[in-house]
């Protein structure tokens, strides 16, 4: 009997310790107590895959540091017409948290642009100095380079199929992201449709516009919809064609959980978009309206201001010259600082 009572008492020790534990944090299995809900041993937590990785935060948008840019950028203008109101992006954007700093051309001429004119290294080379002097002329936005390459060119000749434009092959494109890889830059593959369209353009590049760096371009000057040459007029896009380039790139980021894609649209005329104001904005998509003009300083401070300033879409972009820029007398390229006066900044700077 008394050996009874004994292991009763026991048992009922051993229960008020587990329960004195359990009280203050211990877990079965673990090697000391929790604390704030947390494992003492922070490698031993689990994912929600049970796997002993642990899962990396989400990425999240800072929406202040974003409206701070975005400020910055405009500028001081007070016309109302910027910022342009828009949702706010996905995460993982590059807008307006970063200036793009781009080098465009082919890689089969040396007359499309810097990007095809001067060897890899030595091209390289130069874009990463060009990033330091627009560093140093704003020191508040990060500059980050970045290649932008015509993967669809305009062309003189109709072609077998009579579209009058030349896609180039996979294998260079990748000789573009292969040296894209050694500057760690984002890459645009830029689209000159001809009297093709952009429905028919824009899916052939789908693999790489999947890739999380890898942005578009679209060029009105060559989309020739009255059934023209390219060269011989200015061609045109309209706020349709944008917006449907804008909504495939959309459903490419939402179907493969990309950080939003930037679009690059060329502009220097009114005509060569048509309906600006009925261009849809989205998260996935960030559209820069690019002041594609050569010339005299005050030529291209011109078109600036009538095609980019007074007709505002999201951000804005400006193209210098290397060598049309001198075409005209007393012209010449404009500087960083000189560029950086514009109401609203460019945020996507072009060189040819």
């Amino acid at each position: 009997m008394k050996r009874s009572v004994w292991l009763w008492a026991l048992l009922a020790a051993v229960v008020a310790l587990i329960a004195i534990l359990l009280f203050i944090g211990w877990k079965p299995g673990t090697s000391g107590y929790a604390a704030e809900g947390k494992a003492a041993n922070p490698a031993a937590q689990k994912s929600d895959t049970d796997t002993n990785i642990i899962a990396p935060p989400p990425v999240i948008l800072d929406t202040a540091l974003f409206d701070s840019k975005l400020k910055w950028i405009v500028n001081g203008d007070s016309s109302g017409r910027w910022p342009v109101k828009a949702p706010y992006p996905k995460a993982g954007a590059i807008l307006p948290f970063k200036r793009v700093l781009a080098f465009y051309g082919n890689l089969y001429s040396k007359k499309m642009g810097i990007l095809g004119e001067l060897p890899e290294k030595e091209m390289l080379e130069k874009l990463q100095a060009e990033v330091k002097t627009w560093q140093a002329a704003d020191t508040t936005m990060e500059v980050v380079p970045a290649l932008h390459y015509i993967a669809v060119t305009a062309q003189g000749s109709a072609g077998a199929d009579g579209k009058y434009r030349l896609r180039m092959p996979f294998k260079e494109i990748d000789k573009i992201l292969a040296m894209a890889t050694k500057i760690n830059a984002p890459v645009f593959l830029d689209v000159q449709v001809g009297l093709s369209t952009l429905q028919a353009e824009i899916p052939l590049l789908e693999k790489y516009l999947k890739m999380p760096h890898v942005h578009l371009g679209i060029d009105p000057e060559f989309s020739m919809k009255t059934g023209k040459k390219p060269g011989s007029v200015i061609g045109t896009f309209d706020a349709a064609d944008v917006n449907y380039v804008s909504d495939y790139l959309a459903k490419l980021v939402n179907d493969n959980n990309l950080p939003p894609k930037i679009l690059v649209v060329h502009r220097f005329t009114q005509a060569m978009v048509t309906n600006s104001k009925q261009i849809k904005l989205k998260p996935e998509v960030q559209i820069v309206m690019d002041m594609d003009g050569w010339g005299a300083q005050a030529r291209k401070l011109n078109t600036y201001k009538q095609f980019i300033y007074k007709e505002p879409v999201q951000f804005t972009g400006f193209k210098l010259f290397y060598k049309n820029d001198f075409r005209e007398a007393n012209s010449r390229i404009m500087t960083p600082q000189e560029v950086l006066r514009l109401k609203p900044q460019p945020i996507y700077i072009q060189y040819q």
